[in-house]
């Protein structure tokens, strides 16, 4: 088993083919986040994080401003048929306020636990089921910052993996309620395993196993970033087969 598949993430090392796709993707990503309509559409937590789902207007084959999508982790990956466009994720200094209409209960669990969750994994009317099946999560920063950096739980996605597929069983995977193996499995990382922080700089890249427990870490007193906050794309390619998300490595 290569480490990927051991620890559930990798951060590759600097490479210049993801410089140059990152340094052309901030300067439309800089553009993108202070859009008034994209303002108004996505800042949450009282105007500290701007969640940019799909905001970044990338082409089908990945590439942003005629500069190719390549870099280290193409080793790793079997490449989707068509990019999504990114998202653009944007957390300004003070991550993570409290939003109105936002329990007391979440909040703290945004600041004392990151936040933690797999993507794909959706609430509907307070139940969780499996809405978007992402093959893996590639992350580019587009700037030098170490504020609210992403934090990952090593090795959790063998642990929350194992807890969906026995919940989901031989069933269609998106007909199945799947809130307490969830939080049943998110209880018992909590309890075994020590969450690591990722401080990935531009013309870096962290690939991400999609069963990976993950989340953003809040601001703190000392943190940095440039003036337009500190910025990373997101790609979460979905798998043609929904079957897949359980069956894959």
């Amino acid at each position: 088993m290569n480490a990927f598949l051991r620890n559930g993430f990798h951060v590759f090392e600097r490479d210049a083919r993801v410089l140059k796709w990152a340094s052309a993707a901030a300067d439309v990503a800089r553009k993108v986040a202070q859009d008034p309509a994209m303002r108004a559409q996505w800042l949450r937590h009282q105007e500290t994080w701007f969640v940019g789902v799909d905001a970044l207007p990338n082409a089908t084959d990945g590439a942003i401003a005629n500069v190719p999508l390549a870099g280290p982790w193409e080793a790793q990956i079997t490449p989707p048929r068509a990019w999504h466009q990114a998202q653009l994720s944007v957390v300004y200094e003070g991550y993570p306020l409290q939003d109105a209409g936002e329990s007391d209960a979440n909040h703290r669990f945004r600041i004392k636990r990151y936040a933690a969750h797999v993507d794909g994994i959706l609430l509907e009317q307070g139940r969780r089921f499996l809405r978007e099946p992402h093959a893996f999560v590639l992350g580019l920063p587009l700037g030098d910052s170490c504020a609210s950096p992403l934090v990952v739980w090593p090795s959790s996605h063998v642990m929350m993996r194992a807890s969906l597929r026995r919940a989901i069983g031989s069933s269609e995977p998106a007909s199945i309620d799947l809130t307490d193996a969830y939080k049943a499995a998110r209880a018992e990382v909590f309890a075994q395993i020590e969450p690591v922080e990722i401080n990935a700089r531009m013309g870096q890249s962290m690939l991400l196993h999609r069963h990976l427990l993950h989340g953003v870490a809040p601001w703190k007193a000392a943190d940095t970033a440039p003036p337009e906050g500190r910025m990373v794309a997101y790609f979460r390619p979905q798998f043609e087969q929904v079957s897949d998300w359980l069956t894959q490595p």
